[in-house]
């Protein structure tokens, strides 16, 4: 019987190569990469059944990545294997197209579970959450979408506002998305613009609150 063809995104390699193991017993490890924008490009090339990301990555953390991916192949599972245990961000994982959550100091049989409940188009969250997530959704106020304020930026707003966060210049943002350094400056007023912010300080602050860093 053919293995299910799986990709691994996580920026810690120690972690990747300690589940390869775990994970080559049932499904065919097609790769294993170290930032959101690896996972992309890698997404294009391998076509993997299910990918098994990290949230916090750098150059394009999880979610953002996941929410790319999604709307070019909505056929990708996606279950993500992470330290936070904060159901904001399993809200934001789902809300982006994920099918699983599950945390890494889990017992390895639930991620298996998560997999496979993800490859039969199942939805999978970690138990430490489920009440809580379930919490989560009922007490937010209608209408209001997880990550809603990241929603008022665009895509490329996101990716900007990543690097900028993770200490990158604007002209060393601009090289690695391909634009000039003023589109980099113009992105980044107007989303201070949108999301009401009166300096870079407060962009900031907004990021890590956000988890994109």
């Amino acid at each position: 019987m053919k293995k299910p063809r799986l990709l691994l995104a996580d920026d810690h390699r120690m972690v990747a190569e300690g589940l390869r193991g775990l994970l080559e017993q049932d499904y065919q490890l097609v790769g294993i990469v170290e930032d959101g924008r690896a996972l992309l490009e890698a997404a294009d090339r391998l076509m993997p059944d299910v990918v098994v990301a990290d949230v916090s990555m750098p150059l394009l953390n999880g979610i953002e990545a996941v929410r790319q991916l999604k709307k070019k192949n909505k056929e990708i599972a996606v279950v993500f294997l992470t330290m936070h245990l904060d159901v904001a961000y399993a809200a934001s994982a789902f809300e982006a197209g994920a099918s699983g959550y599950v945390l890494k100091h889990s017992a390895p049989s639930e991620l298996l579970t998560a997999i496979s409940s993800a490859l039969k188009g199942r939805t999978y969250i970690t138990p430490l959450l489920a009440g809580e997530l379930l919490n989560y959704q009922r007490n937010r106020p209608s209408g209001e979408e997880p990550g809603e304020e990241l929603a008022r930026l665009i895509t490329r707003q996101r990716e900007v506002l990543q690097l900028i966060a993770e200490g990158l210049s604007v002209k060393e943002a601009a090289v690695l998305l391909g634009i000039s350094a003023r589109t980099v400056e113009f992105h980044k007023y107007s989303m201070m613009e949108a999301l009401g912010l009166k300096s870079s300080a407060e962009l900031m602050r907004f990021a890590v609150k956000h988890g994109i860093k």
